[in-house]
This record gives C-alpha cells, structure tokens and sequence, in this order.
C-alpha cells in the first residue's frame, strides 16, 4: 500500500482542527514513548501524534487521513504488549488520553457512559464510592478503557465475572472515513441485525476508533475474602485447579504463581510477601453480599486443596494482607520484566480442563530449549502467561532460543485446542502465530471485515490479520 507522506500541508490543516498547539506533536517534540508500547520491540515513530479531546475531532482527522490516504494509528495509555499500537507505517497517531471523562451515571439502568482515555483504576474507584462494580481487572490498572475494549482484556476476575466483552453494552465509534456510528446501546438483549458492537470489542483498532463506551455495572459485593495456599510443587498446586472448577464454589480469582516471581515481586516493590517458603501457590479470591456466603465457598474449596498435598491455608481477612497480596501480584510483569536485560512474552489461553498439563509443559521446557522461562496465570479461565527471558544472550543466540520456545509453546496450544491469545491480542508482534493456529478461511473472512470498515487499509496497517 502507498500512503502518502505528511507534509506541512497536513499539519497546518490538523492544526487548524486542533486550535491547540500543546495537543499537535510533530519531529523532535514527539515524546520517545510514542514509537513503541510496553513490552514489544517493535519501534516505529508516527509522524504527529494529535492529542484529542472530542468525537468531532477524531471524526475531522479521519476523513481528512481517508481523503489523502494517510495511515493512522489509536493510542491509548500505550500499556500494550504486541505492538498493536506501533505506527508502523508512521503517519498519524491518535492520542486518546485526554478524552477521560465520564458522561453519565445511569444507575437505574445500572450502566456507566465513558470516553475512552478513562482509566481503569479511575473507573473502578468512581463506581466503588457508590456501591457499583465494574468487574473486568486485567493487571495493568493504568490502561484506558478503550484499550481494554480493543483487545478484549480479561483480567483476574474472569473466572466468575468474564471478560471486557460482556461488560460493553454500546459504543461511539468513528470509522475510518470519519462517519460516526453507535453500535449497541443501554439495552440488556439486542438480536437486531449482526453483533457490530461485538464486533468492535477486540479488533485493536483496526476497525473504528472507539469515542464512547456504555458500560454494564453490577452491585458492590459486600464482602471479599483471599486464601494462598502454599504447595510443595507447581505440579501440585496446577492440578488442584480442575478439581476446583468442578467443585462449583467457584472463586472470583484463580492464580498460580512460583516462588522464584515472588521472590522478583518482592524485590521490585521492597515489601515481604506474606509466605514464599514453598514452591508454587494458588492465589484464590471469594466474594459475596454476606461473610457466611463467602465462607461456605472458600471452606469447601480449602478443603480440596488440602486434601491434594497443600501446606497450609492462608487466610487474607485483613485490608493490609490482602493489599499485599495482591499488589504483588500486580506486580509480576514488571518485576520479571527488572530480573533480565529483556524478555518476550507468550499470552496462550487454553481449555481449562488442559490448564495443569499446559503449565507443566511451560515449566519444564527450559530443559529443551536452553533459556530461562517465568510464568503465572489466570489458571481458572486457562489464560497463561508465560516469559521468555534474555539474560545475558547474544542477539544472535536470543533470537534463535526465543522463537524455538515461542514455537514449542504455540504448538502445544493448538494440540490443547487453545488459542494464541487470552487477552494481551495479536497485534504486529503475533501475526505469525495467529497464521499458523487460524483456519485460513477465517483469516479470509476477517480480512473480508476488514476491508468493508476500511478499504483504503489506513486505519492501524499491519496488524492482527492484515498483510
């Protein structure tokens, strides 16, 4: 594809929409973060980065990108880890982040209307001061809402509560001509006409920039309890988990963790974790509208886990034990990510009846290919994260040991009938994989998608299925 350049035509019209000279970035004052995210290595810098605040704004520059065939990517907060919001056919990148504030508060239809530079931790705290919840939690509480919406994010919680997905009920969105459309709206069920709404949820912004999004609450939970629960071997602690799920006291949270990224988390924030004598844990959560339900639950669930070789059962019924808890948890990306010179990431979702015997997998491969590799996980929804790491490798060598590990692991996903993502996204780093796990007609049919939102392929190129 030939897009055009930017010349200084461009940005004087861009700057005529922007009358706001702070929110229009060009050369040397594009801030170095712009060019890649959080964990790829993929870099590439944008030509301008426009820092908008309203729909008419990103409707303006989108039909002006169209008319004169210029690329452009969304951004966020950036806390993405493939690549999706790299522009790597440069041109202009679309800032969201100033478009933070929030619209309404309908509680008698128990939704909450957004724009899309939200951040979760500012979501989760405006509800929660009025006894709602907004369940979605994936780690980073720093992402905006409209990332999380474009790659699906899913999070701790999913296990009881799901994922991003089911918790949008309709967005604004300026496809890539600069038409504004509503898809979806405060509705519980709609079966009118195809799932655009759904459709948008995930596609990373390849399809449409997402300007609004109402937003499914539910009540506050009155009461939330942890146990960690020590194990003498991760195969242990992995293999409790299906008998956990068959159980149906099913936990809010199910995650498993290993010593050695406690031991990382503590390192990173310079706090204690309360127990990191044993080898593996499983990190579990309740919650409910009364303690007698809460305890009816994790009673019936420690006591498998006791029965399957567990050590103790900690009980986290205190605000600051559980803050330390699960702070650290929060903390394992980037505490792995300050324990080597650099590293990769494998995002793989499998059945969760398969999660034990693809998290034994994961660990002993280190064996077979020669590099250090952490992981921990959603083991309750069967979502693993697993890190590849350099250390002290050559460029040459970490390049061959990588992508053996990256290989051994996406395969034994497929033979699992797992998927290449859980809720990081494909984006430019994972293409590939993608390709291998996907029947080529559905890569088709997507790319089909594609070109009926944007036939022009200016709306972020390059990234999850597309070329």
């Amino acid at each position: 594809m030939n897009y055009k350049k930017l010349n200084h035509e461009d940005i004087d019209y861009i700057n005529s929409i922007i009358n706001d000279s702070e929110r229009v970035l060009y050369g040397a004052n594009i801030n170095e973060d712009y060019s890649h995210d959080e964990l790829s290595d993929t870099i590439s810098y944008p030509d301008i980065v426009v820092k908008v605040t309203t729909t008419d704004e990103v409707s303006k520059i989108m039909k002006y990108a169209y008319e004169n065939n210029i690329p452009v990517t969304p951004r966020g907060s950036g806390t993405g880890l493939v690549g999706a919001s790299v522009a790597i056919e440069h041109g202009i990148m679309i800032d969201t982040c100033l478009m933070n504030q929030f619209i309404e508060l309908d509680e008698s239809n128990l939704t909450i209307t957004v724009q899309p530079g939200v951040l979760l931790m500012e979501l989760s705290a405006y509800v929660q001061e009025r006894d709602l919840f907004y369940p979605p939690d994936p780690g980073e509480k720093s992402a905006t809402i409209g990332g999380n919406i474009s790659t699906n994010a899913g999070g701790m919680r999913a296990v009881k509560y799901g994922v991003t997905r089911d918790y949008v009920r309709g967005l604004e969105v300026v496809l890539p001509n600069g038409t504004v459309v509503e898809f979806g709206g405060k509705v519980v069920k709609n079966s009118t006409g195809y799932a655009m709404k759904d459709l948008m949820v995930g596609s990373e912004g390849t399809l449409g920039i997402i300007t609004k999004a109402i937003l499914k609450l539910l009540p506050l939970p009155k009461k939330a309890i942890s146990l960690l629960v020590p194990f003498p071997t991760l195969e242990q602690a992995i293999r409790t988990v299906p008998m956990i799920i068959k159980s149906k006291s099913i936990p809010t949270a199910i995650e498993f963790m290993q010593r050695e990224v406690i031991m990382d988390a503590e390192k990173y924030l310079g706090k204690k974790f309360p127990d990191n004598t044993s080898d593996a844990y499983l990190l579990l959560k309740f919650d409910g509208n009364s303690t007698e339900e809460v305890e009816k639950d994790y009673d019936n669930v420690a006591k498998i886990c006791l029965e399957q070789g567990a050590i103790d059962i900690l009980i986290s019924d205190t605000n600051e034990r559980e803050e330390s808890i699960w702070k650290a948890r929060g903390a394992f990306l980037e505490a792995i990510k300050g324990s080597t010179t650099y590293m990769d990431e494998v995002d793989v979702v499998v059945p969760r009846s398969s999660v034990n015997e693809m998290v034994e997998y994961i660990h002993g491969l280190y064996k077979e290919v020669n590099v250090r590799i952490k992981s921990f996980g959603h083991a309750g929804d069967g979502n693993l994260h697993a890190y590849v790491l350099k250390d002290e490798l050559s460029e040459e060598e970490w390049e061959i040991r990588m992508k053996d590990a990256m290989d051994r692991i996406y395969a034994k996903a497929r033979e699992l009938n797992g998927q290449v993502s859980g809720e990081h996204g494909i984006g430019y780093a994972k293409k590939s994989y993608l390709m291998e796990s996907m029947d080529p007609a559905t890569v088709e049919i997507m790319r089909g998608i594609k070109k009926a939102f944007d036939p022009k392929n200016i709306l972020n190129p390059h990234k999850v299925c597309q070329l």
